[in-house]
């Protein structure tokens, strides 16, 4: 069940949203609670019981940190041990199967059979809800929150279902306070329903349009030029409004039970920089990192090149977290940890901003390119799109993409791209027409109407799951 399913919007959210609206203010935790355990019970009781376990286990083991005498080896020992198995549990379900196929492959290269092997399938946000609970056990260790006594309470935190499949990662202290006292509105409500609509919009209309003709240029044996760079450009929109829009969709179910969640996305696309870039995309898994694995590692301190080693290993690492079934996955991030390292040489030594469209152009230029790696399912893939890139396979039209190729798919995309050129020419229209009862009538009707567009299109064709599900 996602959220872009009849299943959601016409069963699941209407009963839930009642039995939450009626439950007195002290209950409403336990109803969440219990609606977000039915929500991953849905998709797999094994995998409900897994999410269970692991929030005993942080629950637990943060008691029992904030038990241990401050600075005593006891304390760290135990904090490390609850780390260690956190990821271990994220590991075994993440990188199994890739270690498998590998040592296969070394087997067969050497002559002997391969291995007798059944896939492990990766619980839905186990991604999410591990980083999730260590942040709050080094946030407990490290006095940043106090130590949540209720179970309930952190049960709800760590399992709530608008944003642990796919995020943002939120942190305990930006919740614990909500947790305790939070108000449920029609205020709050409309906004979040208005920003949920908003999202289905862009998850429905433009990503999932765009899902087709992704898929069939990333299975071409030899993409022409423009093959290759239709599905470069298409894919580069169709994950981010598929990720923007579930963000967007997970912080308007928050506010509409009356959490707060942070922003995920900054108009990435318009970076200056790969720093930049970094600034705008994925915000929560970016300040996870910085604050959690990159400032542990030592950050900026120790000289130039252990920040560059740090800068790099911390890019390698959130590649490796984005996936277990290729190794593409680590090859993009030490891509762009490379770039980083780059990018902040360049800055030290003093070289000259470059001019602004130059910056922009170049940019996501090297974003597009490494998305490419991202997306596609092995390194052999990967080579061949960057061979169809640069012209190594003739540069004409494919017939299996002009095949494909409809005018809704041009639609979606001028779509998204005119959102994302949209903050460019908002200042300037608000400018021109200050005030206008047009503006903001479009403004209170569109994501009504766009969400009776996707309704209508949800119910005509299969549910499409969210990119980052597999994460």
């Amino acid at each position: 069940m996602v959220f872009a399913s009849l299943e959601f919007l016409t069963l699941f959210l209407p009963l839930f949203l009642l039995v939450y609206a009626l439950a007195r203010p002290g209950g409403r935790n336990g109803v969440l609670l219990v609606g977000s355990w039915l929500f991953y019970g849905w998709l797999s009781p094994l995998f409900l019981l897994l999410h269970m376990a692991l929030a005993l286990l942080a629950w637990v083991g943060g008691l029992l940190v904030d038990r241990a005498r401050e600075g005593s080896r006891t304390r760290l020992r135990l904090l490390a041990g609850l780390i260690v198995l956190n990821l271990a549990v994220l590991c075994w379900y993440k990188y199994a199967n890739i270690v498998a196929a590998t040592w296969s492959q070394v087997l067969v290269s050497a002559g002997a059979l391969p291995l007798d092997w059944q896939k492990v399938a990766l619980p839905a946000g186990l991604s999410f809800i591990v980083l999730q609970a260590i942040s709050y056990l080094v946030d407990v260790h490290r006095h940043v929150v106090p130590v949540e006594r209720s179970f309930v309470n952190y049960a709800t935190y760590i399992s709530m279902f608008g944003h642990s499949i796919a995020g943002p990662i939120i942190r305990y202290d930006w919740v614990r306070r909500e947790l305790n006292q939070r108000w449920f509105t029609r205020e709050n409500f409309a906004l979040g329903a208005r920003r949920f609509m908003i999202g289905l919009c862009m998850k429905v209309l433009v990503a999932d349009t765009l899902s087709p003709l992704v898929d069939v240029a990333f299975h071409l044996d030899q993409p022409s030029f423009v093959d290759a760079w239709i599905g470069c450009l298409a894919y580069s929109l169709q994950l981010f409004f598929d990720f923007a829009g579930y963000s967007a969709m997970a912080i308007g179910l928050g506010l509409m039970l009356g959490f707060h969640f942070p922003e995920n996305f900054n108009r990435p696309y318009l970076a200056r920089s790969i720093q930049d870039f970094w600034r705008r995309w994925h915000l929560s898994l970016s300040s996870w990192l910085r604050d959690y694995l990159y400032i542990s590692l030592g950050g900026n301190r120790g000289g130039r090149w252990r920040t560059y080693r740090n800068l790099f290993l911390t890019m390698a690492i959130a590649g490796l977290w984005h996936g277990g079934d290729s190794w593409n996955y680590l090859l993009w991030g030490m891509l762009h940890g490379l770039a980083l390292c780059l990018d902040r040489l360049w800055d030290e030594l003093g070289g000259r901003p470059l001019p602004r469209p130059l910056a922009h152009g170049l940019t996501l230029l090297f974003v597009a390119l490494a998305w490419t790696l991202f997306r596609a399912p092995d390194f052999a893939t990967a080579l061949s799109m960057y061979a169809g890139q640069f012209g190594l396979h003739g540069f004409a039209l494919g017939d299996a993409l002009a095949v494909t190729l409809r005018p809704v798919h041009g639609l979606a995309a001028l779509l998204g791209v005119a959102c994302v050129l949209a903050p460019l020419w908002q200042a300037r229209i608000e400018a021109r027409l200050p005030g206008s009862a047009l503006l903001r009538g479009i403004g209170a009707l569109w994501p009504i109407a766009g969400f009776l567009l996707c309704f209508a299109l949800i119910a005509s064709r299969e549910a499409v799951p969210f990119l980052y599900f597999q994460f």
